[in-house]
C-alpha cells in the first residue's frame, strides 16, 4: 500500500501589473507563464495516487488546482482554511521591510512583529491550515493522497509547525516558491515533512513574486 501523503501546493505566477501586495483581493489571476507553472506542478506527481483536491477559494488557487482535476479526473473542493491570511498593507505597492519604516502612517501597524499587528496571527493561520491538513487526512480514501492548493504565507507556518520552529520568521527567507509542492506524511499522531520540490524552477527565473502578503 502507497504511504498516504499530504501535498500542500502554492499557485502560480498571477498576473500583477500594479505590483502591489493583494492578498485577498478579488479578480488576482494567473499570468500565462502561472498556468505553466501550475501546469508543471500537477505532471510533478504523475502516477501518484491523488484522490482527494481541496484548493484555496482566490481565483489564483481555483485556476491552479484545475490541472490537478484535469489530470487525476478530480472535483476541486473548496476549503476556506486555505485562504491567503488578511493583511493591512494590502492594495499597497511595497514589500514587507525596513522601507516601511520610512511611512509614518504604517507605524501602528508594526508594533508587534511577532504576532503579527499587521494581519491574521500566525497561530491563527498554523491552526486553520494543520486544521485542514487534519482533515483531508482524515477524508482521504487508504493508500490514497490529497493535494491542498494555498498561498506562500499559510504553507509556510505549516512547514514551520511541523518542523517545530518558531512561527515569526523573516518574510523574505520562505522557502515556498511559486507552485511548489510541500509534502507531508502522518507519523504517529503527528504530521512530518517528507519532501519539498520545485516543479516549476526552470520557470522561476522569467517569474515575478511579489504579491504574496
Amino acid at each position: 500500500m502507497v504511504a498516504r501523503q499530504i501535498h500542500l501546493v502554492r499557485h502560480g505566477e498571477v498576473h500583477n501589473p500594479e505590483g502591489v501586495l493583494y492578498g485577498r483581493i478579488p479578480g488576482y489571476h494567473l499570468s500565462e507563464l502561472g498556468h505553466r507553472m501550475a501546469a508543471n506542478a500537477a505532471e510533478a506527481l504523475d502516477g501518484r495516487p491523488i484522490t482527494t483536491l481541496y484548493a484555496s477559494p482566490l481565483q489564483r488557487a481555483q485556476e491552479s488546482a484545475a490541472p490537478w482535476a484535469k489530470k487525476f479526473g478530480l472535483d476541486i473542493q473548496t476549503d476556506d482554511r486555505l485562504i491567503e491570511p488578511t493583511n493591512k498593507f494590502e492594495g499597497k505597492k511595497f514589500e514587507f521591510g525596513p522601507q516601511v519604516l520610512t511611512r509614518p502612517e504604517s507605524w501602528p501597524w508594526i508594533t508587534n512583529p511577532f504576532k503579527p499587528s499587521w494581519g491574521e496571527p500566525f497561530v491563527s493561520i498554523a491552526a486553520r491550515m494543520l486544521a485542514a491538513v487534519e482533515d483531508a487526512w482524515q477524508a482521504t480514501e487508504d493508500g490514497g493522497e490529497a493535494v491542498l492548493v494555498s498561498h506562500q504565507l499559510p504553507i509556510w507556518m505549516v512547514h514551520r509547525s511541523v518542523t517545530d520552529k518558531k512561527l515569526y520568521h523573516d518574510p523574505r527567507r520562505r522557502r515556498c516558491n511559486l507552485s511548489s509542492i510541500t509534502t507531508l506524511t502522518r507519523q504517529g499522531t503527528v504530521f512530518a515533512e517528507v519532501n519539498y520540490q520545485d516543479p516549476a524552477r526552470d520557470l522561476l527565473a522569467a517569474s515575478v513574486d511579489f504579491g504574496a502578503v
